[in-house]
């Protein structure tokens, strides 16, 4: 595991790991509100490769009402990325019918998408509407683009 993470550029602490994956989530096209990670104490990216982690003190679930949806983070979420597309993620699973279900995937298709795409291991995947993960200022300036 150490080898994928050479040459990485690392952060620490709850105030500059939040800034770092809010500018990440921006940059991939991402709602922010699609990973909400809490008490963040490390996150990295390898530039060259596209792998980032963000850790956290301690696992959070989180229950998007927009989706009716239960999502569990572990300490520790990966991710290799690129623009609008996070894949072979790790660390992530969601709450289908009574069994929880990793996440290794999620998509949008373009940076101005209604809609998010998430995989499961098996290759089938759901889409929501993006706002369903937005943050109330991001909501706001969608709505507005929208009219």
């Amino acid at each position: 595991m150490a080898d994928e993470r050479d040459g990485a550029e690392i952060v620490y602490g709850a105030e500059e790991c939040l800034r770092h994956s809010i500018e990440l989530l921006d940059e991939l096209g991402f709602p922010r509100g699609v990973l909400p990670l809490k008490d963040l104490v490390e996150c990295g990216r390898v530039r060259e490769t596209g792998f980032v982690w963000m850790k956290q003190k301690a696992p959070y679930e989180h229950f998007f009402e927009g989706t009716n949806t239960r999502v569990s983070y572990a300490i520790e979420v990966t991710a290799y990325i690129e623009k609008c597309k996070m894949k072979k993620m790790t660390g992530v699973k969601s709450k289908q019918l009574l069994m929880w279900v990793p996440v290794v995937e999620m998509s949008v298709e373009n940076v101005d998408s209604s809609k998010i795409y998430f995989k499961i291991p098996i290759g089938v995947g759901k889409s929501f509407p993006i706002s369903a993960f937005m943050s109330d200022e991001e909501n706001n300036k969608y709505i507005e683009r929208s009219k």
